[in-house]
C-alpha cells in the first residue's frame, strides 16, 4: 500500500513513530553526556524497528518483519552494547570538545527541521504527492541527516561522531522504510552489517588515539600526521 493512501490510523501510528525518532535525535543533540547519546540512539533504533514492522503489516511486506527484528537486535542492542563497552574502557563520560553549546546546537537543529520541511514540501509538490505522511517522511529523513552532519561537525569527541554517523544513517533508513518499503531485503541486511564494520573501525580509531595521543578527540588526529 502506498504511503500516500494509508488509512488515518496507520498514518497516525507512522507519524508518531517517525516524530518520536526525530525527538530522540534532538535528545542526542542537546546533551553532553555520552550515556544519554547511547540511550537515545537505542530508543531511536527501536522506534525505527517498530516502524518497519508496522509498514510490513499495513503495506503487505512480510519481509519487513525480518528487517524489523534485525534492526531491533543490531541497532537497538548490539551496536549500543559495543559503543557502551568502548565508553567504559576509555572512561569517557561526557563531551568535552565542542564548537557550539547544547542550546545553540538545538537552535541549529530546529532550523534544520524547518529547512527540511520547506524542501520536502516542494519536493512533494513537484512529484505530485502531497500526502501528509509522505511530506513528514521526507522531512524527518532530511532533518535527521542534517542533525547527524551537525553532530559530526559541531563535536569532536570520536564517540560522539560515531553516534552522529549512526543518526545520519538512521534517517536514511527511516525514510526508506516509509517511502520505498519494497527495497530489496538483501540490501537492507547488508546495510545493517555495514554498521557493525563502521563501529568496529571507529573503535580501533579511538583506541589508537588514546594509545598515541592520550585523547579521544578527533582534533588530535592532526598530531598523528607524519
Amino acid at each position: 500500500m502506498p504511503v500516500a493512501q494509508l488509512d488515518p490510523l496507520a498514518a497516525s501510528i507512522f507519524s508518531f513513530l517517525a516524530i518520536a525518532s526525530l525527538l530522540l535525535a534532538f535528545v542526542m543533540l542537546g546533551s553532553r553526556w555520552l550515556n544519554n547519546y547511547l540511550y537515545a540512539f537505542a530508543g531511536e533504533s527501536w522506534m525505527i524497528a517498530a516502524l518497519s514492522a508496522m509498514v510490513g503489516y499495513y503495506g503487505g511486506f512480510p519481509e519487513l518483519y525480518l528487517i524489523a527484528l534485525l534492526t531491533a537486535l543490531f541497532r537497538g542492542l548490539l551496536l549500543p552494547y559495543l559503543i557502551w563497552r568502548i565508553i567504559k574502557r576509555l572512561d569517557v563520560a561526557r563531551e568535552i570538545h565542542e564548537i557550539l553549546e547544547p542550546s545553540s546546537t538545538l537552535v541549529a537543529g530546529a532550523a534544520s527541521v524547518i529547512f527540511a520541511l520547506i524542501v520536502s514540501y516542494h519536493i512533494g509538490e513537484s512529484l505530485g504527492v502531497s500526502g501528509n505522511v509522505v511530506v513528514l517522511a521526507l522531512t524527518i529523513m532530511l532533518a535527521m541527516k542534517l542533525i547527524g552532519f551537525l553532530m559530526l561537525t559541531a563535536r569532536h569527541e570520536a564517540l560522539s561522531q560515531i553516534l552522529g554517523l549512526l543518526v545520519l544513517e538512521n534517517g536514511i533508513f527511516l525514510g526508506a522504510q516509509l517511502l520505498v518499503p519494497g527495497m530489496p531485503t538483501l540490501i537492507e541486511i547488508v546495510i545493517l552489517f555495514d554498521l557493525l564494520v563502521v563501529v568496529a573501525c571507529f573503535g580501533v580509531l579511538v583506541r589508537y588515539l588514546v594509545a598515541h595521543v592520550g585523547s579521544t578527540s578527533s582534533l588530535d588526529l592532526n598530531r598523528l600526521v607524519g
